[in-house]
């Protein structure tokens, strides 16, 4: 019997998704956790395990995106997937070569432990297959017509989960035998006249399939911090918000260039860090302030967040202003934030309202932003 350090492993990522369920835009591989996409941290627990090499199964479309992200992960391979996942499996066996045993995971499950992957190619050199399982927690009934009939033994029952490691020679038979589209491995494996072995899984090896799970977690350490502020719009003044000069004929009246939105975005993040706010660090008495560009001061709060050990989550901000209308400006302020807080623009979300006229927002008396930010503690030395 072969041990793990004699035995060539493949990870198959599948990838091949498009997010629709998930209500996102774009594939869900691509979306942030804290600082880091589901691809980039899926990456990283099959990078720390015994897998020699890793292949992700694609959707052209990503193809860019994915290329950039997975850059710094030896031994990556691309090809494209199918319209079903039994299609991307299929394509993945294909252009898999030179390898003893092959763990097939979901990309969206990016919370899977290198001790959990390495456990399922255990199995598979033993048994020939490893099938990460948990026992199901909860009671489930057999039902007929809306009617429950009688409930199913529960210690009978696992909740199947990915990886699934199988001798490479083995599965690629059981996708050759077996036709049909299936949503698991195992069932090809079976059917194909193999028998899965279980491997114990983690609870906390979820896959990120509908929107509630895109929320249906908070990563360890998660801080929530908000910020808001507010200034008079006077004539004389550039008005500036995210950093951005907004063609109007007022602007906002302060010690700084009085960016309301940038300022509301500091206090958040400020806030969430439990550090002083920027009426404390960066008082309307210091001439050495005076004038200043907001954008400088979130460079110095960026670096105080680093500092004190977090990294960033996402930012949501909304301006309140009658005017001018800010909407076309929106995206410019995303990227000037991101850029001074080297985050992806995709974490942070600003939006724009009015508030119909009433108070000194509506009275074009001034202007306002409030700000929510999610930081989450740092385990690297780069920037938040």
């Amino acid at each position: 019997m072969k041990s793990c350090d004699d035995v060539r492993t493949c990870a198959m990522l599948l990838c091949a998704g498009t997010g629709s369920r998930t209500k996102l835009a774009y594939n869900k591989i691509l979306h942030y956790i804290g600082k880091k996409t589901v691809l980039e941290l899926t990456l990283e627990a099959f990078a720390q395990s015994d897998a020699s090499d890793l292949l992700l199964v694609i959707n052209p479309a990503d193809e860019a995106a994915i290329k950039e992200l997975s850059a710094p992960y030896e031994n990556v391979r691309l090809t494209y997937g199918g319209k079903t996942r039994t299609e991307s499996v299929r394509n993945g066996l294909k252009a898999a070569s030179d390898c003893d045993v092959v763990a097939i995971h979901d990309g969206a499950r990016p919370f899977v432990s290198p001790s959990l992957i390495n456990a399922t190619i255990a199995s598979a050199i033993k048994h020939g297959s490893g099938i990460a399982a948990v026992r199901s927690t909860d009671t489930v009934k057999e039902a007929e017509n809306g009617n429950l009939k009688k409930s199913i033994p529960r210690e009978k029952l696992w909740n199947v989960q990915t990886p699934q490691t199988f001798l490479f020679e083995q599965i690629k038979k059981a996708y050759n035998d077996v036709d049909g589209d299936y949503t698991d491995d195992s069932e090809v494996y079976s059917l194909a006249g193999f028998t899965p072995k279980i491997v114990e899984g983690e609870y906390g090896n979820i896959k990120i399939t509908t929107e509630s799970d895109l929320f249906g977690f908070m990563p360890e350490k998660a801080r929530i911090g908000t910020g808001f502020d507010v200034h008079e719009l006077v004539e004389g003044r550039p008005l500036v918000l995210g950093g951005t000069v907004i063609p109007h004929e007022k602007g906002l009246l302060g010690h700084s260039d009085a960016d309301v939105l940038t300022h509301a975005v500091m206090d958040a993040l400020l806030s969430a860090a439990g550090l002083p706010d920027i009426g404390v660090l960066f008082p309307d008495t210091d001439k050495a302030t005076e004038g200043i560009s907001s954008m400088v001061l979130l460079e110095r709060v960026a670096e105080k967040i680093k500092t004190a050990g977090y990294a960033l989550g996402n930012i949501s901000a909304v301006l309140m202003a009658q005017k001018p209308k800010l909407a076309p400006h929106i995206q410019t302020m995303r990227q000037n934030l991101s850029n001074k807080l080297r985050a992806d623009v995709t974490q942070i979300n600003v939006s724009a309202t009015t508030t119909e006229h009433l108070g000194i927002i509506g009275e074009e008396k001034g202007i306002a932003a409030s700000a929510v930010c999610m930081l989450i503690r740092s385990e690297s030395e780069s920037g938040i």
